[in-house]
């Protein structure tokens, strides 16, 4: 009998865990699993888009290259915006790792704004592009170009909506173990951005000719 009730009595319990957390790894390890399965997806999207990239390069049809469109001075400050945003974001972390509310939000904001600011140097250059005849229909190059670039830019948008969101957790929630898993997987994501932007920065930027 109390082998029966015993049973029941973990039935019950585990009836009352949601169908997502069940199973014999903790939810931790499965969270931290799938979300790297999902950073190297988004991975290979980049990798095929750099392969575009370098195939089409030379592809302009007549129109403008690289050398003539890019400004490697505005590209410089728009790299230091995003390596410095990771910086803040590492130091969000350690903030959220020590439990103190103020520090988060402070770093999570600088964080929040050099995104922003990245973002608005990034849609400058676009425009000022477009506004001169050089948008993504204009050849093979520049589609290639504001497809890489751009999806990038998605990413970024995405990271501080995402970050807002985590600051409106911080605030409702506290710091309860789901809250710091979000955490730390948008600090990967971040961070991951910033790799992807160094090879965006290198190869396109800093490789441009012609």
């Amino acid at each position: 009998m109390s082998i029966t009730i015993d049973t029941a009595t973990q039935q019950i319990a585990l009836d009352e865990v949601p169908l997502s957390q069940r199973g014999p790894a903790p939810q931790r390890v499965v969270a931290g699993f799938g979300f790297w399965l999902f950073l190297l997806s988004d991975i290979i999207i980049f990798s095929a888009l750099f392969a575009a990239y370098a195939v089409l390069n030379d592809q302009t049809n007549g129109g403008p290259g690289a050398i003539e469109l890019f400004n490697k001075r505005h590209v410089f400050i728009e790299t230091a915006c995003l390596l410095a945003s990771s910086f803040t974001c590492g130091m969000m972390v350690i903030s959220v790792d020590r439990r103190s509310a103020p520090s988060t939000y402070f770093w999570a904001l600088l964080t929040l704004l050099l995104g922003l600011a990245f973002l608005r140097l990034e849609v400058s250059e676009f425009s000022d592009m477009v506004l001169h005849g050089a948008g993504p229909s204009r050849s093979a190059f520049l589609s290639s170009f504001f497809t890489l670039v751009g999806t990038h830019g998605l990413h970024v948008t995405a990271g501080a909506c995402w970050l807002l969101v985590m600051m409106a957790q911080v605030a409702t929630l506290g710091f309860r173990p789901m809250v710091m898993r979000r955490m730390l997987c948008f600090s990967l994501f971040w961070h991951a951005l910033d790799i992807v932007w160094i090879g965006v920065f290198t190869v396109v930027y800093l490789g441009a000719h012609g």
